[in-house]
């Protein structure tokens, strides 16, 4: 199977719905080859939600919404055991965690014992209720949703919960012309007309192949010293951990693969990088003050760290 060629035709088919973002589809797409989730912070109404049902359509997965509200209770995810008086034993109904594609919307609503339960499903693909531990259907992504404009009545995400977050998108406003597309074809919704360009076992075997894609010891050096800049800035309270590191490893790979190429280079990782870092890293409050925040500081350290030089040819010839 050609990658390039089945990731832009799953790109293809969900831009007949979403409109005018090409790269931010790319991006989810590096994320779900990855085995990894992502978080969208933006305003309401700009697609998050059309985003991810029309990825589901377009691998014909299984997609579960979950509206994350501060009554939600764990079990209201995971799921339950109830007591059947005909057989007298314990049965399970699995939550809404139970699906291929999961849309967390408003994460940030519930409580911080809710949004822990997610934890084990997204690091470990699977869930323990009662003692009992199950798998969670393949392949398994969660792209969770929050405001960024509206704080009160909600629950910042822990740190530990963002650090399960592999990238952070906004979706931004559309241009004037994407709008108006957008707007014509509300008259006849094409959410319900796509179809399946795409199957799971396809999926799986591309997240196989991401892990082949070669990456030159210069390249890992130079991602490894990225991540060690965020923990050495004086700006910088908490900087990324080596779980950081991976994940830039990883979606770099993913980067290097959808674009037809078996070995990553320095441009792969720097533009991955404010993806990838900037949730993983908290400021100190004087510099949230006079900085543009934690995506300018990493902006800034990819012009600080020194790139290696001319790893594509080296790479090219030993992949």
């Amino acid at each position: 199977m050609n990658a390039k060629e089945a990731v832009s035709r799953v790109i293809g088919n969900i831009e007949l719905v979403v409109v005018g973002k090409r790269r931010e589809i790319q991006y989810v797409l590096v994320a779900l080859l990855c085995q990894g989730h992502v978080l969208i912070e933006d305003v309401p109404g700009v697609g998050k939600t059309t985003l991810v049902r029309s990825l589901a359509r377009s691998l014909g997965c299984e997609f579960r919404r979950i509206q994350f509200t501060p009554d939600l209770l764990p079990s209201d995810v995971t799921g339950v055991s109830i007591y059947n008086q005909k057989t007298g034993e314990f049965e399970f109904r699995p939550g809404p965690i139970m699906a291929q594609i999961i849309l967390a919307d408003e994460i940030n609503r519930t409580s911080p014992k809710t949004q822990s339960a997610l934890l084990e499903c997204m690091e470990e693909g699977q869930l323990t209720v009662d003692g009992v531990t199950r798998r969670l259907p393949r392949p398994f992504l969660v792209l969770a949703t929050q405001n960024p404009i509206e704080y009160e009545g909600t629950f910042p995400l822990p740190e530990a919960q963002l650090d399960r977050f592999l990238l952070k998108l906004r979706l931004g406003y559309p241009s004037l012309r994407d709008e108006m597309t957008v707007v014509e074809r509300s008259r006849r919704p094409p959410l319900e007309e796509l179809q399946q360009v795409l199957t799971a076992d396809e999926v799986l075997r591309l997240q196989q192949a991401v892990k082949d894609v070669h990456v030159d010891e210069s390249v890992l050096e130079y991602i490894v010293r990225l991540v060690q800049a965020t923990r050495e800035h004086p700006d910088v309270y908490l900087g990324a951990s080596p779980r950081g590191s991976i994940a830039l490893y990883r979606t770099s790979q993913a980067l290097a693969l959808m674009r037809g190429r078996s070995y990553v280079t320095p441009d792969d990782v720097k533009e991955m990088a404010p993806l990838v870092l900037s949730h993983r890293i908290i400021l100190r409050p004087e510099a949230q003050l006079r900085s543009g925040g934690a995506e300018a500081l990493v902006s800034a350290l990819l012009h600080q760290v020194p790139v290696p030089a001319g790893v594509s040819g080296h790479a090219a010839r030993r992949a």
